[in-house]
C-alpha cells in the first residue's frame, strides 16, 4: 500500500484508506471513498498540486491533501 502523493502521472490505483478523519469527510463529499477507482492525470511543474480523475470529473489535490490518503495499485 503507498499514498497518494507517491503515485506517478498515469497510474490507476483504488482508494484504500484515509489516515485521518478529518481529511476523509472533505474528500467523501467529493467523491473519494474507499473501493473508488482513481488515475493520476497531472502534477504540476513544482510537484504541487496534483490533479486526480475520480467518480466522472477532475480533482486537484494539495500533496499534504494525497498524503493522508492510502491507495493499492492496480496491476
Amino acid at each position: 500500500m503507498k499514498r497518494l502523493s507517491e503515485i506517478g502521472i498515469g497510474k490507476k490505483v483504488v482508494i484504500h484508506s484515509f489516515e485521518n478523519d478529518d481529511i476523509f469527510i472533505k474528500l467523501m463529499e467529493m467523491g473519494c471513498i474507499p473501493g473508488e477507482l482513481i488515475r493520476v492525470e497531472q502534477v504540476a511543474p513544482l510537484g504541487d498540486p496534483i490533479s486526480i480523475s475520480v467518480a466522472g470529473y477532475n480533482l486537484s489535490l494539495r500533496l499534504n491533501e494525497a498524503d493522508h490518503i492510502f491507495v493499492e495499485e492496480i496491476v
